[in-house]
C-alpha cells in the first residue's frame, strides 16, 4: 500500500520513519509550505491518506479526501464540533475515515480500563472522579483531545459525572475537574484519580515519545484499507464495546 502524509510535522516525520521501516511507500508529503500543491490527482496517488495537520485545518483537509474517495485517518484535534459534519458526509458517499484522539495502542488499552473502572464506580459515590493531563509546552488545545476521550467517556460510563470543567474554573455539582498542564518537551500522560476521604484510586498513561503514535497510526492505516464507513482506534484493536 501507499501512504499520503497531509501535514508533515513532527508526527508526519515519524510515520514516514515507521511505515518506511515496513515497506510501506509514501506517495507525497504536504506541509504548510506546499499545501498549494495538493489536488485531487495527487490525493488519489495514495491509498490511504494520514492527516495530522492543525485545528483550524482540519476538517477541510478530510474533507478533500472524502471528496477525492480516498481513505483517510486523521489524528489532528481541537476540531470535534465539525467531526460529525465529516462523518454524515463520509457515510452519505460510501467513503472510509477514522478518526482518534490519540493512536497509541497502550492509550486505547488505557481508555477501555477507563470505562470499566467509571463503571465500577456507578454503586460507589465515595469516591469523585478528576483528570490531570500533562504536554508540552507546543499543543495548541486544552484540555487534550485524549484528555477529553478519557473524560467525555467516564461521563457515559457513569451516572453520577454530569459533567466536565476545565480548572481552574469552578466546576458544578457533578462535574469532573480537569488539570491541564503544559511544561517542557512531554509527549503526553493522562491521569483519571477517583479519590474518596480514606483513600484513592489512579489510573495512568505515560507516552515516553511519539512512536507508540506513529505506530498506531501505520496501524490503522493498514486496517483502513479497503474498508468503507466511519470507525475509531477501538475498532481497529478489537476494543468497541468494551
Amino acid at each position: 500500500m501507499t501512504i499520503g502524509l497531509l501535514g508533515y510535522g513532527k508526527m508526519g516525520k515519524a510515520i514516514e520513519q515507521i511505515a518506511r521501516a515496513q515497506g510501506i511507500d509514501i506517495a507525497w508529503r504536504i506541509s504548510r509550505e506546499n499545501r498549494s500543491d495538493l489536488n485531487t490527482e495527487m490525493l488519489q496517488q495514495a491509498d490511504v491518506v494520514i492527516e495530522f495537520s492543525r485545528p483550524e485545518a482540519a476538517f477541510d483537509n478530510v474533507m478533500l479526501c472524502l471528496r477525492a474517495g480516498v481513505p483517510v485517518i486523521s489524528g489532528t484535534t481541537g476540531w470535534s464540533e465539525k467531526l460529525a459534519e465529516a462523518q454524515h458526509f463520509c457515510k452519505e458517499n460510501k467513503g472510509a475515515l477514522l478518526w482518534a484522539s490519540n493512536f497509541s495502542v497502550g492509550v486505547n488499552l488505557f481508555f477501555a480500563l477507563n470505562r470499566y473502572l467509571a463503571k465500577l464506580m456507578q454503586t460507589r459515590p465515595e469516591y469523585q472522579p478528576s483528570l490531570t493531563e500533562t504536554h508540552h509546552i507546543h499543543k495548541l488545545d486544552a484540555p487534550s483531545g485524549t484528555a477529553l476521550t478519557l473524560v467525555n467517556e467516564l461521563i457515559a460510563s457513569n451516572d453520577r459525572a454530569t459533567g466536565w470543567a476545565l480548572l481552574p474554573a469552578v466546576p458544578d455539582a457533578g462535574a469532573v475537574p480537569v488539570t491541564a498542564v503544559r511544561e517542557g518537551e512531554v509527549p503526553g500522560t493522562h491521569l483519571v484519580r477517583w479519590a474518596s476521604e480514606v483513600d484513592e484510586i489512579t489510573i495512568e498513561h505515560k507516552a515516553h515519545s511519539r512512536t507508540g503514535f506513529a505506530g498506531g497510526a501505520v496501524l490503522a492505516a493498514q486496517w483502513l484499507n479497503g474498508k468503507t464507513g466511519c470507525f475509531t482506534m477501538a475498532d481497529v484493536l478489537g476494543l468497541a464495546g468494551i
